[in-house]
């Protein structure tokens, strides 16, 4: 049973993503212990509310690091909405910028549509060879609740694999799911869409090693 480490930074779904991570066979662990997080065989960030916010919380516990020091020694790492979107270079929320982890580059802004938050069950588009989405239906759907996103996919084409985009929409496209090695992260709440993110967190453990 392979052990997981929801890290807690003062933000985020901690006990529905760790009892739908244990459901789906994973031995969880909540802490903001930094060697703890470090050294699982899988690390889960999640996130709620204010990018800002979030940010802050996680430097509060050196999460920025724990998450730099797993990538660089390939050790997965799997971010949920603002977990996702703190991935990337920035975030801009009412005309104030903050600095993320900069894994990707790109913005997480709002997004443009009639209705927001982005709330309810929408469907996404995988990329062929995508492992968080294997055995599901395109038509599957997913729990979003969001007014913020990455609209653009800013990495330049590069010697390494390029990452899985999946995207969504509402009013424009924006990013759904992002795997990129050992880096893999949704916009939308696996732990709230239930059958279909029970399916996308077993697939996610199955890369674990």
């Amino acid at each position: 049973m392979k052990n997981v480490v929801v890290l807690d930074y003062g933000s985020g779904n901690l006990r529905s993503a760790e009892r739908a991570i244990a459901r789906v066979g994973a031995d969880v662990t909540v802490t903001a212990d930094f060697d703890a997080a470090l050294n699982a065989d899988g690390l889960v960030v999640p996130g709620v509310g204010a990018f800002a916010a979030c940010m802050n919380g996680l430097r509060g516990v050196r999460g920025e690091q724990i998450i730099g020091r797993r990538l660089a020694g390939g050790r997965p790492v799997l971010g949920i909405c603002v977990g996702m979107q703190i991935l990337f270079e920035k975030g801009v929320e009412h005309g104030i910028a903050t600095d993320g982890c900069a894994e990707w580059p790109g913005t997480v802004e709002r997004i443009e549509a009639p209705i927001l938050p982005h709330m309810g069950w929408n469907t996404v588009e995988a990329p062929e060879g995508t492992v968080l989405f294997a055995g599901l239906e395109p038509d599957t759907r997913f729990y979003f609740v969001h007014s913020y996103g990455v609209r653009r996919w800013e990495m330049p084409p590069g010697r390494f694999t390029p990452p899985l985009v999946t995207w969504s929409e509402h009013g424009e496209r924006f990013v759904a799911a992002v795997e990129n090695g050992p880096l893999s992260a949704t916009q939308f709440h696996p732990e709230k869409s239930g059958d279909a993110g029970a399916a996308v967190l077993k697939n996610w453990l199955s890369t674990l090693s």
